[in-house]
């Protein structure tokens, strides 16, 4: 039986799109081309199914093809058994899902001893048989004439009875089916404290005694529950709401046996329907259920995190200017290095403004130098322990810097991530001399220039934008991550001889190994000066180049078209619209009326199509365009570095820093990041926090709650400042800090500076500025 059709229609029906439009990119994708690849370069041929469609359809192909493999696989084995009947076969053909599909085959799959066959051994099932035929007789007066050797009472013979029928019902796939769509609808998660763990499980508390839908249960909520069941804090259970509920479950059993009337033998059928939902179903879906929540709560998830790391991989670059990073810390020093431009570390050099060493004016001096030595535009500083003191400190420096001196600008940045960075393989590799601590401030520096371009260095978990990231299947999160980075990093374009190896890496075609190879090829013969060059790098043959090199950039080589995202494969397009307009190529590219002239239908051939052509003059248009946002960046309030100088209604402006199922954290400056709930994101209701705000985007928010000893703050985005929304709650777990499972941010105790410090005004203003104007003389 050929399933591909099959398949392909399931899959067009939940994508939207055509089933030969999934054929079409099932071939590509099975053919080694990538999603980016196909999304971008081959409309015509998938009929313009964009990334995220193939990305469901990848994801949905693998899943049918395994439940295709699994239909042939039963279908063999029930045919083995000479079993297979016109009916079963159908039924088997007709299943949608593996859990339809195993419903099916259980009464078929091989199995251990089981109380019903030792039943059936011990003569009976025609017992079984008898009571179902005759309802009004008595049931034990029909078990006494099944008594012997093996079969010693009554109470024997019925219970061997029950066991065949409670069989036959747990096998009986019509049945399932009924009583999972039964409890799908109306069961109910319920979670209670484990009697004497009340203390060690306090963060879990709002779930001591919880209730509600399991169809609705929010993801982050399913999983504090299933958290705090692991930890052994809770007992969480699905089951019917009730015992009307509970009741509806054993009638359903009830009508599969036929037993409606009032005999002796519709009694006892009735008793063994509530049995076999007390001891036998109601556990199995109680645990399917329990399994379908954890899949779907991790799902969800899965794809918050993919969505905040999309939006903080998208995040505006400060662009190549050169940029001081600071890594604070109080006893160990401010960590700082200077990079160039290029993203080149060229300087180093270790702090100690606080305690204990108090050297607050060395510190601003060594700044200044540094300043001055290599024309510092930007100053990165890490938001971890004394990140505001650290500003204070730099800010001091920067006011004091004579007139004619442009100040670089100051900005606070996200350091999640950058020890796992300094620590690892690649860090040693990259700087090998270079101490743990510096290789952190290198990456604080970078991640202003290029956020993308440093990310991409750091295990996308260790990033910390995601919810319960360690409590999700780890291989399907790495997955979902993995295809959120490739689609980012070729989104934007990559610059073949700037990137490093491990941003090469991410790009389609090429992976580790012939990113390694290109960044080799690269050190040993200089600059690539085209895009045909990459075919000279070993091991990268045409299929890799046909992936690879449209999502490269090569600015101010031999062929103006390298610098665009126009693929080699349509210079031939490209340069027949130029020649079109009778214009040089260099002077056509970004000339919006020439081109606006031009009609795309008119240089569509047999091999490139009008998505094509247009995609081609849209980028002769805007060459080379980076999809990211222009830069921007919060600026915290003076005075506002603590969560004890937090006051209700103070307005102020912030990073988004993580963005959960539930609401908006939000960096405001005081080293714990406040909440925004989602009933506070905006004047009208919002279902999806992603839909109004993304994380890196800077947003104006109101302080409606501080709760300084639990470390919580509440924050609002409505232009009521939230007074007609605060009851609308939900789920007190949720709020402020991080105890609904957004990732823990560094240094979330402050470090107050010593008395005359950074916190206070300068003690001796007349030597920072001489040592400022010595500075700027020698430069």
């Amino acid at each position: 039986m050929d399933t591909q059709p099959r398949i392909a229609q399931m899959i067009a029906t939940e994508i939207g799109a055509a089933a030969k439009q999934v054929t079409a990119a099932v071939a590509l994708l099975d053919g080694g081309a990538t999603v980016p690849f196909v999304a971008r370069y081959r409309k015509e041929v998938t009929g313009g199914l964009d990334d995220s469609q193939l990305r469901k359809l990848d994801e949905r192909l693998g899943y049918l093809r395994e439940l295709e493999a699994r239909r042939s696989t039963i279908l063999d084995s029930i045919k083995g058994q000479d079993k297979l009947t016109p009916d079963l076969a159908k039924a088997i053909a007709g299943a949608e899902t593996k859990a339809q599909l195993e419903d099916i085959y259980l009464p078929y799959k091989p199995k251990r001893r089981t109380k019903a066959m030792i039943a059936r051994e011990n003569g009976l099932e025609p017992l079984a048989e008898a009571i179902l035929a005759d309802r009004a007789a008595d049931p034990e007066a029909l078990a006494a004439g099944y008594l012997g050797e093996k079969v010693e009472t009554v109470k024997d013979a019925l219970n061997g009875a029950r066991d065949i029928l409670t069989e036959r019902l747990t096998e009986n796939a019509t049945l399932i089916g009924r009583l999972r769509d039964f409890m799908q609808r109306d069961a109910v998660l319920s979670a209670r404290v484990v009697e004497g763990q009340e203390q060690k499980g306090a963060k879990f508390s709002d779930y001591f005694d919880h209730r509600e839908a399991w169809a609705k249960a929010p993801s982050h909520r399913a999983l504090a529950m299933l958290r705090g069941a692991n930890e052994g804090v809770l007992t969480v259970d699905v089951a019917p709401a009730d015992e009307e509920g509970v009741a509806r479950a054993v009638g359903m059993i009830a009508a599969e046996l036929g037993a409606s009337g009032q005999g002796k033998g519709d009694q006892w059928l009735r008793k063994v329907a509530g049995w076999t939902w007390r001891v036998k179903l109601s556990l199995s879906l109680m645990l399917e259920l329990m399994g379908d929540l954890r899949g779907r709560a991790q799902d969800e998830a899965i794809d918050v995190f993919a969505r905040n790391l999309k939006d903080l991989l998208f995040a505006a670059p400060a662009g190549a200017r050169p940029t001081l990073g600071l890594d604070p810390g109080i006893r160990t020093g401010v960590k700082a290095a200077v990079v160039d431009a290029t993203g080149k570390l060229v300087a180093t050099a270790t702090l100690y403004p606080f305690q204990p060493k108090n050297d607050l004016r060395g510190a601003q001096v060594e700044i200044l130098k540094l300043i001055a030595n290599h024309g510092v535009e930007l100053v990165a500083i890490g938001n971890g322990t004394a990140s505001r003191e650290t500003e204070r400190m730099v800010g001091e420096v920067l006011q004091n810097l004579p007139a004619k001196v442009k100040a670089p600008t100051k900005v606070v940045v996200s350091e999640a991530g950058a020890s796992v960075y300094s620590a690892s393989e690649l860090a040693a590799r990259e700087f090998p001399d270079l101490d743990v601590s510096l290789r952190g401030a290198v990456s604080i520096a970078r991640r202003l220039q290029d956020p993308l371009a440093e990310l991409v260095k750091i295990e996308p978990k260790s990033i910390g934008v995601g919810q319960y990231q360690h409590d999700v299947d780890q291989h399907k999160l790495s997955k979902s991550l993995d295809a959120v980075i490739e689609d980012v990093v070729n989104a934007v374009g990559v610059d073949l001889n700037m990137a490093s190896a491990p941003l090469l890496a991410r790009v389609s075609g090429l992976g580790p190994g012939l990113a390694e190879a290109v960044v080799a090829h690269r050190d040993m013969n200089g600059a690539f000066q085209s895009r045909r060059d990459l075919l000279k790098v070993a091991r990268l043959g045409p299929k890799a180049f046909e992936q690879c090199a449209g999502f490269l950039r090569i600015r101010d080589g031999k062929e103006p078209l390298d610098a665009s995202a126009v693929h080699p494969e349509a210079y031939a397009v490209a340069r027949k619209i130029v020649s079109a307009c009778r214009r040089d190529i260099r002077d056509l590219m970004g000339d919006s009326a020439a081109l606006t002239r031009l009609r795309a239908e008119d240089f569509v051939d047999d091999s490139f199509g009008l998505p094509t052509v247009r995609d081609i003059m849209a980028e002769l248009d805007k060459p080379g365009r980076d999809p990211r946002p222009s830069f921007k960046t919060a600026n915290f309030a003076d005075g506002v570095e603590e969560i004890s100088d937090l006051k209700p209604g103070m307005v102020l402006e912030g990073t988004v820093t993580n963005v959960a199922a539930f609401g908006a954290f939000v960096d405001i400056g005081v080293h714990q990041d406040g909440l925004v709930h989602v009933s506070q994101l905006a004047d009208k209701f919002v279902k999806d926090p992603h839909e109004v705000v993304k994380t890196g985007q800077v947003v104006k928010v109101t302080v409606t709650e501080v709760d300084v000893p639990r470390k919580r703050i509440g924050l609002t985005m409505r232009k009521d400042g939230g007074a007609s929304a605060k009851q609308d709650r939900d789920g007190r777990s949720d709020r402020g800090g991080r105890k609904a499972g957004g990732p823990a941010r560094k240094g979330q105790m402050s470090a107050r500076p010593p008395k005359g410090g950074a916190k206070g005004k300068t003690q001796d203003t007349g030597a920072l500025g001489a040592a400022l104007m010595d500075a700027f003389k020698k430069k």
